[in-house]
């Protein structure tokens, strides 16, 4: 006690607060370290690798969730690109789950600064995705700031028609 006794009640405050904050950012780390372990084999189960290509893939990394009607069915395991600079995800999904091969895969968030995630909607098709197999249908991630240039475009737009009506009145 006689190191905080050197400062006043103000700093002893704020260093307490600091060090608390510090303290539960490393359990926040620590907790999704442990829930992405946890996640990707939890029910000890068999997995088969398929692949999604994607022309964007912002915020998806490697480990994040693939999910099928808000279910956890796998993980993604592998990035890279390929000869024409599209992403080649690779995805572990549980053996137990078959996904018809006319399936798609989207890049999506949770939320508009969540996590991302591939969801997997699955086809009509009689034929499953195996080992190996790749989705012939892929949506690529949305960037929030592409978004946001959109809506601002269409405002910006639907005033300027606006001007033009009131001119033209």
């Amino acid at each position: 006690m006689k190191i905080l006794e050197l400062y006043t009640k103000e700093e002893t405050k704020n260093l307490k607060v600091g060090v608390c904050v510090i303290i539960a950012i490393i359990i926040a780390i620590l907790s999704v370290v442990v829930t992405r372990n946890e996640i990707s084999h939890k029910d000890g189960g068999k997995y088969y690798k398929v692949y999604a290509r994607y022309n964007r893939t912002d915020g998806l990394l490697v480990g994040d969730i693939v999910r099928l009607a808000g279910m956890d069915i796998g993980r993604v395991v592998n990035a890279k690109l390929d000869n024409d600079f599209k992403a080649i995800l690779t995805l572990e999904l549980n053996d137990n789950i078959k996904i018809p091969d006319d399936s798609s895969a989207a890049i999506v968030s949770s939320g508009i600064m969540g996590n991302k995630y591939i969801e997997i909607e699955p086809g009509g098709s009689e034929e499953m995705l195996t080992e190996g197999s790749e989705f012939a249908y892929t949506q690529d991630a949305m960037v929030l700031e592409e978004l946001i240039e959109r809506i601002i475009g269409i405002g910006k737009a639907k005033r300027q028609d606006k001007k033009e009506n009131k001119t033209n009145d």
